[in-house]
């Protein structure tokens, strides 16, 4: 009756552990996958390159400063409030939670219920394109 108990227990802690090693690997291309859709998304349908990167002498993107804000050369032929610069948003430093940064991508509006000044849109994304792109963003945190 003991060997059965500690046969019982032995297969027990050998099933966690497989458990517990195998959802992490699973796990781990379900979420390059998400940065992948949110790096497409950021780099050739949003563009936020465009203004949220400095381009060298040569008219390139500076890789370096890849998403780390940008003094915007655009101006606006009207008088209106217009953004000067475009900030950061590698690792979105100016939002502290993802929760903040997934209201403003799919409601367009920040914490304070105010919308960005132009030129940068008011995004209304789906929740699955805003979460990989605060995926990717974050992954740009260094």
């Amino acid at each position: 009756m003991k060997s059965r108990i500690w046969i019982g227990l032995i297969l027990t802690v050998i099933a966690v552990s497989v458990l517990r090693f195998t959802n992490p690997a699973e796990a781990e291309p379900a979420k390059d996958a998400q940065i992948k859709r949110g790096q497409y998304l950021v780099e050739h349908v949003a563009m936020c390159v465009e203004c949220h990167t400095p381009r060298a002498d040569n008219g390139e993107y500076d890789r370096t400063e890849w998403l780390k804000g940008n003094v915007l050369d655009i101006k606006p032929i009207h008088p209106m409030p217009f953004a000067a610069v475009a900030p950061q948003i590698a690792g979105l430093p100016t939002f502290p939670t993802d929760e903040l940064a997934l209201r403003f991508l799919e409601t367009g509006t920040n914490a304070f219920g105010k919308i960005s000044l132009p030129p940068m849109p008011q995004f209304r994304l789906e929740h699955d394109d805003a979460v990989a792109v605060v995926a990717y963003l974050r992954s740009l945190k260094k």
